[in-house]
């Protein structure tokens, strides 16, 4: 009988033994997502954590979200790599000259490769095409249950192309060079961008995943926008200050020459006129264009449904973007419902616009108002100049309600002059 309790007991031990290391491992397979998940983005392996991702994703909700960000950030890639290779520096074209108080460096310049107009209408191509694949898949993500932590700042993409992501090519370096840019070009005024983040890791869930499809439909507008015209003359007059040693045709020849201030200066100065008096762009794709239109209500929808699905968390974990019950990761991120309930107001307001229900001013006409969807179903042309100056804005003048500093009441008085920031941060 001793025997055959003690066998007994073995038995049961055994068996809890099995039970709990089944539960400890399919705990570690869960978490292995996330950390397989992390391990690629930080190591700017997209295209092999997309594989991984791809290969769980049809059980496992954060493989599905895993899936969507690694579609998005290969979106990024597949347009900053060739970019990179042209030379894209703007601060290198537009801010080196003695009117910026600013030299470049010797010896610390690449050799771009030649840039041509088709060349970057291609890129731009892709980019939306790339984008439209990741926002469903991000959409589809939303739908399930998942929490990811991530530091923001340890992403990494392969910006040289080199297929390896330095440190160099983080999310975090690129800020920290923003920044350092933006001060570098401070004149004093304040108006240099603060980038820096007052938190870097956070749980991504559902509500994230819908953010980050708002985001890709920002990106994609942009792009699309500028596709809908030819803007052939603006990239031969000025865009070598994005693009310098790329062979654009202002930089065919040296630049030698003094009118007012010193030759880089002065021609610093031609340039800004040149860009502003070619942005005159024929619209060449109608359809593009109110695709455009088309995203910029989608980006107003996902806003809507962002919301809808942070109010609904009950979770209180590392938020991205907090609700008024949730903790803040730093005093600046914190939310109230008087902030939700202003930016709710703020979509209606901005789709109405968009809708031609609710006109824009025109400070020539006091008594009419400018129709935004008249504009993009009709307009041949975007000049932005003519658009300020009137002549441009006549044939989509008309009466009715106008949106005034009231319709937009709610967001100032409890955003103020933070307005852009949280745009920003919202989306």
């Amino acid at each position: 009988m001793v025997r055959k309790d003690g066998a007994g007991m073995m038995g049961r031990v055994w068996l809890a033994c099995v039970l709990a290391f089944g539960a400890v491992t399919g705990a570690a397979a869960q978490e292995s997502t996330a950390d397989i998940l992390r391990e690629h983005l930080y190591g700017g392996q997209l295209v092999e954590g997309l594989a991984a991702m791809e290969a769980r994703a049809d059980n496992d909700p954060e493989a599905s979200f895993g899936v969507g960000v690694l579609a998005l950030f290969s979106a990024i890639e597949g347009l900053v790599q060739p970019l990179y290779a042209h030379g894209f520096d703007p601060e290198r074209g537009i801010a080196v000259s003695p009117f910026f108080g600013m030299m470049g460096m010797e010896g610390n310049q690449r050799t771009p490769e030649p840039l041509s107009y088709g060349d970057l209408r291609g890129y731009l191509e892709t980019f939306s095409d790339d984008l439209d694949i990741a926002i469903p898949l991000l959409l589809a993500a939303a739908e399930g249950d998942f929490s990811v932590e991530i530091d923001v700042t340890q992403i990494r993409i392969d910006i040289d192309g080199d297929g390896q992501a330095g440190e160099a090519e983080s999310v975090g370096a690129f800020l920290a060079m923003a920044a350092g840019a933006g001060q570098r070009l401070d004149m004093g005024s304040g108006m240099a961008p603060g980038l820096g983040l007052p938190a870097t890791s956070f749980a991504f869930d559902g509500a994230d995943a819908i953010w980050l499809a708002g985001y890709s439909q920002v990106l994609a507008t942009q792009s699309d926008f500028l596709l809908a015209h030819d803007f052939e003359g603006f990239f031969d007059a000025a865009l070598h200050r994005l693009f310098p040693g790329a062979g654009l045709p202002m930089e065919t020849y040296p630049n030698g020459g003094q009118l007012f201030m010193d030759r880089d200066s002065d021609a610093l100065l031609a340039d800004a006129i040149a860009m502003i008096h070619t942005i005159n762009w024929p619209i060449v794709d109608r359809d593009r264009l109110i695709g455009a239109r088309d995203r910029l209500f989608n980006v107003l929808d996902l806003s809507r449904r962002n919301w809808n699905a942070i109010l609904a968390e009950t979770d209180d974990h590392l938020e991205f973007i907090p609700s008024p019950r949730q903790t803040p990761l730093a005093p600046q991120m914190t939310i109230t419902k008087e902030m939700v309930e202003a930016w709710r107001e703020t979509l209606d307001v901005s789709e109405a616009i968009l809708r031609g229900e609710l006109l824009l001013p025109h400070w020539r006409y006091a008594e009419l108002g400018f129709d935004l969807a008249a504009w993009f179903e009709g307009a041949e042309r975007t000049d932005f100049v003519l658009l300020f100056t009137g002549l441009d804005a006549l044939p989509y003048l008309k009466a009715g309600e106008i949106a005034d500093a009231g319709s937009f009441a709610a967001a100032n008085a409890v955003f103020g002059g933070s307005i852009w920031n949280y745009a920003a941060w919202f989306n």
